[in-house]
């Protein structure tokens, strides 16, 4: 049996946790590995409709991801997760999850700066929240609780989404995931 893993990718919103999921999710597929990629949006339009953005329902629809994700890596599949994740007690419980479990877990700090990521601005919220018009906007009004020791750090500034996932793509090979 293949052996799967969840690899989650934390960080503000536009910090390119997603493409560079993505590029990782073509990479793995090339070489023929099961991967799934657990879409924040989607799953809180599926799994998670019904919760908003307070603490207690961030750390709700975390803890489903979570669990989707501990569930897929057991079974051998590769779980990619570009979700913020603001909390790190709401990260923490899905890696002990995880290391309960026996199941492999990749915590993937993507630390691009709130001002490259406001200009980046893929979905609009930050010129929404500029407006006025969106309040708890992750990083900006609301916090985000950046890993103290994630297992790998990206500065998606400072290079290509490519090299971004390759960097992913080295870590899970050096651990025998990839």
């Amino acid at each position: 049996m293949t052996t799967g893993a969840t690899v989650w990718l934390t960080g503000l919103p536009s910090a390119g946790k997603t493409t560079i999921a993505r590029e990782l999710a073509d990479r793995l597929r090339e070489e023929g590995r099961p991967v799934e990629l657990l879409d924040g949006d989607e799953i809180r339009e599926f799994l998670s409709a019904g919760l908003g953005f307070d603490r207690a329902d961030r750390h709700t629809n975390v803890q489903r991801i979570g669990f989707v994700a501990e569930l897929l890596a057991r079974n051998g599949v590769t779980a990619l997760v570009p979700v913020i994740a603001p909390y790190a007690d709401s990260r923490d419980a899905v890696r002990e999850r995880h290391g309960a479990n026996g199941t492999a877990y990749v915590e993937v700090h993507v630390a691009t700066p709130v001002e490259v990521c406001s200009v980046r601005d893929v979905k609009g919220l930050y010129a929404k929240q500029a407006a006025g018009e969106l309040t708890g906007l992750t990083g900006v009004d609301d916090p985000y609780e950046e890993p103290v020791a994630p297992d790998l750090r990206i500065e998606s500034q400072d290079q290509t989404v490519q090299e971004s996932a390759a960097a992913v793509h080295a870590l899970l090979t050096e651990r025998g995931l990839a």
